[in-house]
């Protein structure tokens, strides 16, 4: 066989770094395709467009509090002191040529990134493709995702008009909040007693340098984890835990990948083109003695914006120092264990159900009941938060009582997560209980038979096999079981109250579990349901099916 030789520059780095070898084993790497998959990509070049949209726009930006009288294009603010950072928002707006489609591009891929993370991380979550050996995955994504909500907020505070001045303004409320510590940071982060000289040039760095240097760190080392341990995939025939079926990245995965990328930055420039976001010269510059009405945050910071609208006003006094409840519990203590909370799960359902073998098949959520009723709780109480953070527009617009609408979401924080829980979880628990009858009894056909003694039965048709492996492939472990009081030695058990506790939410988890049908149950339906002629074809679905 002839070797085919390299083109000279590609065999010159070959020579000199030995890509070529690294390369022979990873560009022929095959990825599952699945339309949820994509989700995860949009968040990528998301990024990507943030990183080109970003570079263009710190060429003219001015990072600086200093006071200058804007004398541009906008007759309407023309004459006007302001800071040199609006200013120089103003000029790229209406003077720079593409500077306003820039900008907009440049917030809507940051509200599609944020999305994109959120969405992503749910069908991570409703999937089960954080267990083993993703939970380093799941926290870096988790991370990423808090991130990218700071670096949104931070580059929302950068034009210093009034709009964003006023998010600031809550901001400093709520670090000043901090027992001790709050006038230090609040310090800190302004450069002295809010708004400061320095919070713009401080910001900007935070915004251009460190956060995104961090985030791009974060998503090497996630798509380096996505490599080794290999792409989670759907059951179906063909699909182990051994095995991936699915595309080569080169040529075709590459292919389709570069082709969704301009589809994402494609209606990105759309949106910047037709759909205004953030008109800062309707607001005008940043004024302490002003406020925007009606003002609200970006919708992924409206949840903390709804937490502390909440919250009824409680302080505490102890040894002269003032502790605001009202801010202390919904901005300094209910986020760290929300986020907390959804960090920690992966480990958390591992402890419960005592499953610590490695998963490269993905859950329908319908077969992970409690799972999937657990996040549809989480999504209702962020869900309650982001509602009441618009308490004051749906009031106006609705023509409601803004203290009703408050109270309704005081009750719904307690209840509607419980109730979201309870009934996504026992449809979940029905649709097991639909591919079980599917699986046994196969597709109404709609052909009436009518029995010797007068009876009528509507004829069944025996689903496919790959249908029956897809609605039977997911594994049932049995909970964790409480040992004896006893060890070998007569002497009592360690950890047993741990234990005990241990059992008890196991076996709230795996409750009224549908199982599976067994071969001989299927055999047994298809003996009752198919007609004699058709016995022989109901058999070799059971076969295709349970033998797998």
């Amino acid at each position: 066989m002839v070797r085919q030789e390299l083109p000279t520059a590609v065999r010159w780095v070959d020579e000199r770094t030995g890509i070529a070898k690294l390369g022979k084993k990873n560009l022929r790497k095959v990825f599952p395709d699945h339309w949820s998959f994509m989700l995860g990509e949009i968040a990528l070049y998301s990024f990507v467009i943030l990183i080109l949209t970003g570079v263009f726009l710190t060429l003219w930006f001015r990072p600086s509090m200093a006071e200058v009288e804007y004398q541009g294009s906008y007759s309407l603010l023309k004459g006007l002191p302001m800071s040199e950072a609006y200013e120089s928002t103003l000029r790229i707006s209406f003077d720079i040529r593409g500077g306003l489609l820039m900008r907009q591009i440049h917030h809507w891929a940051a509200v599609l990134f944020v999305a994109a993370m959120s969405v992503h991380l749910l069908r991570i979550f409703f999937t089960g493709a954080f267990r083993k050996p993703r939970e380093l995955n799941w926290l870096i994504g988790v991370v990423m995702l808090f991130l990218g909500i700071i670096e949104g907020f931070i580059g929302y505070g950068l034009p210093d008009d009034l709009l964003s001045g006023t998010g600031l303004r809550i901001t400093e409320g709520l670090i000043l909040a901090a027992p001790v510590v709050g006038t230090w940071m609040s310090f800190f982060i302004f450069g002295g007693e809010f708004p400061g000289d320095e919070f713009v040039s401080r910001f900007f760095t935070v915004h251009v340098l460190l956060v995104p240097g961090i985030l791009l760190a974060l998503i090497t080392v996630h798509l380096m984890l996505v490599v080794y341990h290999k792409h989670t995939q759907f059951p179906g025939p063909g699909r182990t835990e051994k095995n991936v079926v699915g595309y080569p990245l080169l040529p075709v995965y590459a292919a389709k990948a570069g082709g969704f990328f301009f589809v994402v930055f494609g209606v990105l420039a759309l949106m910047g083109a037709l759909l205004q976001i953030n008109p800062v010269w309707l607001y005008g510059p940043y004024n302490p003695a002003e406020v925007t009405a009606g003002s609200q945050p970006d919708w992924y910071m409206a949840w903390l914006d709804g937490a502390v609208r909440l919250m009824p006003g409680v302080e505490s006094h102890f040894w002269g120092v003032t502790i605001s409840w009202n801010v202390v519990v919904p901005a300094l203590l209910m986020p760290p264990l929300f986020i907390g909370f959804v960090a920690l799960y992966p480990f958390l359902e591992q402890w419960i159900t005592g499953d610590k073998r490695e998963h490269h098949l993905l859950d329908r959520p319908r077969n992970a009941p409690t799972r999937t009723g657990i996040g549809a709780g989480i999504v209702t109480f962020y869900g309650v938060l982001w509602l009441n953070s618009g308490n004051d527009i749906v009031a106006t617009q609705f023509h409601l009582s803004i203290n009703a609408i408050t109270w309704a979401c005081r009750v719904l924080i307690f209840l509607g997560p419980v109730t979201a829980f309870w009934i996504t979880r026992r449809i979940a628990l029905s649709l097991q209980r639909a591919d079980r009858d599917r699986v046994l009894h196969g597709l109404e056909s709609g052909v009436i038979t009518r029995s010797p003694d007068g009876g009528y039965a509507e004829k069944h048709t025996p689903i496919s096999p790959y249908e029956a492996y897809a609605l039977t492939a997911h594994e049932q472990p049995p909970p964790f079981e409480l040992g004896p009081a006893t060890d070998g030695n007569g002497l009592p058990a360690p950890r047993r109250r741990r234990d005990g506790f241990r059992a008890a939410l196991a076996r709230f988890y795996f409750a009224d579990v549908v199982p599976t049908p067994t071969r001989d149950e299927v055999e047994a339906s298809r003996h009752d349901d198919v007609p004699d002629d058709d016995v022989e074809v109901g058999r070799a679905s059971v076969d295709g099916t349970i033998d797998r």
